[in-house]
């Protein structure tokens, strides 16, 4: 039972430290939580990504929790110490990445967009190897719970998450982040990668307009 309640220590202690808390320190300084909910419209790409990206939420808190009840079984082939381990550290990994690109995002960290709001293009640090490195931390901490708690419902998560950020950054993010800051951000996307460093940058063409790599 101490893989599940590992899991599950684990899993609480960064929501409140990447949620709560982070909400909270923006909120003190800006009077703003940085949640702007789902502003996409209802069926569109993005309002599925806002969607799942819940569903992921709920689903990686039930994962641990199911097992530990017993109710749902831990997959007998990837329970094994050597990966238990590398759960640990990837889990702790992944929470200081989020931490340390949410404390470089300052100000401008958000929770959803607000296509009536202008936000400042973060391009130092991480962001300068990564356009999105908090998406990349949340996914590593996804995989790291899942390796420590391995069941179906935990490795759903991981899946369920990477379809939302996928959707959430190529059909709500991206297109907001030109439409704002137009060939600055154009320039960047066209030299730093996505997610992983060199992969998912958008190149640009004579006429101004991308094509999405």
């Amino acid at each position: 039972m101490m893989a599940p309640a590992l899991a599950l220590t684990l899993y609480a202690m960064y929501l409140v430290l990447t949620f709560g808390l982070r909400a909270w320190l923006l909120y003190r300084r800006t009077g703003s939580t940085g949640f702007n909910g789902f502003t996409e419209r209802p069926g569109s790409a993005g309002w599925w990504g806002g969607v799942l990206f819940a569903v992921a939420v709920v689903t990686g808190l039930a994962a641990p929790i199911l097992q530990l009840l017993g109710i749902i079984q831990p997959i007998h082939g990837l329970t094994v110490a050597p990966l238990f381990v590398i759960g640990i550290l990837v889990t702790l990994i992944g929470a200081g990445l989020t931490l340390a690109a949410q404390q470089a995002m300052g100000k401008s960290w958000r929770v959803g967009v607000d296509h009536e709001e202008t936000t400042d293009l973060v391009r130092s640090g991480m962001f300068a190897l990564v356009r999105n490195p908090i998406f990349t931390a949340v996914t590593l901490t996804a995989i790291g719970l899942a390796l420590i708690a391995p069941n179906w419902v935990a490795i759903a998560t991981v899946i369920i998450l990477i379809i939302a950020i996928e959707l959430q950054v190529r059909a709500v993010e991206e297109p907001y982040l030109i439409a704002i800051h137009g060939d600055t951000y154009l320039d960047y996307a066209a030299t730093v990668g996505r997610f992983v460093p060199g992969l998912g940058r958008i190149p640009r063409v004579k006429s101004g307009r991308s094509s999405d790599s």
